[in-house]
């Protein structure tokens, strides 16, 4: 999987960023790279759609992005955010009917595509299909794809990972096969 990241990073010209995520969508499980060594695996959720960079497609985009916003800090675990914003609630007391929806919940990673065509600009633009890194209130969903192109991962692992990691840090996310 690094390898397959490094050879993204060298055909772009790019450098490489201390802090590497990889999201393997056939694993559903993003892995944590601190200069080129795994440091830990986080089990997550993609799309229960198929793969697709497309707006509109419901489906998570694949390719190589860079974290360039952290919504969150400080805010309870569980915390509901609607539109990037905190509603100042948990999804513990919200009703029964909103905690049957998938809430983007604790942490928001928001990323930005670095693949002109693939996940940038035009209609397969990542940032403008507010793709991003978020907790859920679906917890026991965690594992299979089920979210609406998000990557998904439990609360305490969202903030976690959100503490570690530093704006602009790579996102690579791997094709499911």
């Amino acid at each position: 999987m690094y390898s397959e990241y490094l050879g993204v990073v060298n055909s772009l010209r790019l450098k490489t960023t201390d802090n590497v995520l990889i999201a393997s969508l056939h694993h559903q499980k993003i892995v944590h790279f601190l200069h080129g060594k795994s440091v830990k695996d986080y089990i997550m959720s993609s799309s229960k759609r198929k793969p697709s960079c497309v707006e509109g497609s419901l489906g998570t985009p694949s390719g190589l992005h860079y974290v360039c916003q952290k919504i969150g800090a400080g805010e309870k675990l569980g915390t509901v955010f609607e539109g990037r914003v905190s509603i100042g609630v948990t999804y513990l007391e919200c009703t029964d009917d909103k905690r049957k929806k998938n809430l983007i919940t604790t942490r928001v990673i928001r990323l930005r595509g670095l693949q002109e065509g693939v996940n940038l600009g035009g209609e397969v633009d990542t940032f403008n299909r507010y793709v991003y890194i978020h907790g859920t209130n679906h917890e026991h969903k965690l594992g299979v794809p089920s979210s609406s192109g998000c990557l998904q991962m439990g609360n305490e692992e969202i903030a976690e990972l959100f503490d570690l990691l530093p704006k602009g840090a790579h996102l690579y996310i791997t094709s499911p096969s």
